[in-house]
């Protein structure tokens, strides 16, 4: 028995916006469904953020473990949603260290709850880093060495979301406002 294929149609499935998704690090299963969620919306990379306030420390020995399984969190919602790219889920760098990177997109927001926003403009321009916070939220200072970093408060409600939710929901507004400009 042969198989020919005479063609292939490439589906594009990526999201409107390409996000680098900052995502200070929690316990248990709160993390596996921010991975999750985040790549069913469709960002593009996971850095996985240490701060003042996260509530877990990889050991150098679990470290690749613990970044294997939180891969294949990502390659199992892509198999669920249909997305044919996988996100990267980076080691994890302090907070401080990645909001200082050159490498990140211009467009920069760090999720900030009853913080003075800025005007929030989301350009033309889809390609975005977006920080945000642990359990807790983040400190005076990190906030503080985000906007000298040119990141944006962004303030997405009057509640304070869940560290597993904020991303579900910061995401859902981008993949809308860039799908229907």
């Amino acid at each position: 028995a042969f198989v020919s294929i005479d063609q292939f149609n490439s589906i594009d499935r990526t999201a409107p916006v390409k996000v680098i998704l900052g995502q200070v690090m929690s316990k248990g299963d709160r993390m596996d469904y921010a991975i999750q969620k985040a790549t069913e919306l469709g960002v593009t990379t996971i850095q996985l953020l240490t701060s003042e306030r996260c509530e877990m420390r990889l050991r150098y020995e679990r470290d690749q473990k613990k970044l294997d399984h939180w891969q294949s969190i990502a390659i199992a919602a892509c198999e669920q949603c249909g997305m044919n790219k996988v996100p990267n889920v980076l080691a994890p760098i302090s907070l401080t260290d990645w909001v200082k990177s050159a490498q990140l997109p211009q467009s920069r927001f760090v999720l900030a709850p009853n913080k003075d926003q800025e005007n929030v403009v989301l350009n033309s321009q889809p390609d975005l880093a977006l920080l945000i916070g642990p359990e807790g939220g983040l400190s005076e200072a990190e906030i503080d060495a985000a906007n000298q970093n040119h990141f944006q408060n962004w303030c997405i409600g009057d509640r304070v979301l869940r560290t597993e939710t904020a991303p579900i929901v910061a995401l859902s507004i981008l993949n809308y406002h860039f799908s229907t400009k």
